[in-house]
């Protein structure tokens, strides 16, 4: 298993800052979800007519790329030419950047329930997977928000059995939010697992940085989440892709720096024994 970060948890780093700090911390890989003030990098110019020069940059740095984060939501209807416009971009820089994984939302209405969001779900990834290109990589759905019960995530993958499509394995949502244990959510999609999000968590509701429900984010070890025993069951289980920590600076600006927290990531990783 291999280690990268977001740019979720570096939202005021530049490209070269990126990364000279990501070889400097002893990562493997970064995972693309905006820069500075853009989130869909599809559209900056470092990644299309200057795609040549950040790709030698990454290179240089010892860094792959070890997916891009879309913007992408397969079970929203009126999404559907949004979704395959954005497809139709992220195909050509994943391919630049050598890299072969996306992430997708489920997102959609739950009033509908998850079933006919489903059979939304199906149709959009039909329509993505029809693109040039598009079974050369592989498209992973998120557990999050809508989608993180590993029983109602396997709705959708039931429906889209091409192996160009699996999940994304977020481990602290199933944990957080889905009250699963790993091996719960492992029995029922671990078999189409092709990438993970790592946080951690503490339950303190009276904290000022608690979100709606009571939980704020922690560096990895230091919280009540079951991520040692995620991690661990992947390695029984033969996973060797990646372990990506998504610290949500961009989101959440009173997180610890990243010149704090992405170090003491690596530290943690390296003790669980995950290695490049």
């Amino acid at each position: 298993m291999k280690l990268s970060f977001t740019t979720l948890g570096c939202p005021d780093w530049d490209l070269d800052t990126i990364c000279r700090r990501g070889s400097e911390y002893g990562f493997d890989g970064v995972d693309f979800r905006g820069i500075r003030d853009t989130l869909d990098i599809t559209l900056m110019p470092e990644f299309t007519s200057g795609v040549a020069q950040s790709r030698a940059k990454l290179r240089q740095a010892g860094l792959e790329v070890s997916g891009i984060s879309s913007s992408i939501r397969l079970c929203v209807a009126d999404k559907l030419a949004d979704n395959v416009e954005e497809a139709r971009r992220t195909i050509a820089l994943v391919k630049e950047l050598g890299c072969e994984r996306v992430r997708v939302f489920g997102s959609g209405d739950l009033a509908l329930g998850h079933e006919a969001l489903a059979d939304q779900g199906r149709r959009c990834m039909e329509a993505i997977l029809g693109l040039e290109g598009a079974r050369e990589l592989h498209w992973l759905f998120e557990t999050h928000d809508e989608w993180i019960r590993a029983q109602d995530c396997k709705l959708l993958l039931d429906r889209i059995p091409d192996p160009a499509f699996g999940i994304l394995w977020d481990m602290g949502h199933t944990a957080r939010v889905g009250g699963e244990s790993p091996r719960q959510t492992w029995e029922a999609v671990g078999k189409r697992v092709g990438y993970t999000h790592v946080k951690d968590a503490v339950h303190d509701p009276s904290h000022p940085q608690a979100m709606k429900d009571g939980w704020r984010y922690l560096p990895p070890g230091a919280g009540q989440l079951p991520l040692s025993e995620a991690i661990a069951l992947l390695k029984a289980e033969g996973y060797k892709g990646w372990i990506m920590f998504e610290h949500e600076k961009r989101w959440h600006r009173d997180l610890e720096e990243p010149e704090v927290t992405f170090p003491l990531f690596v530290a943690w990783a390296r003790k669980l024994g995950i290695t490049g």
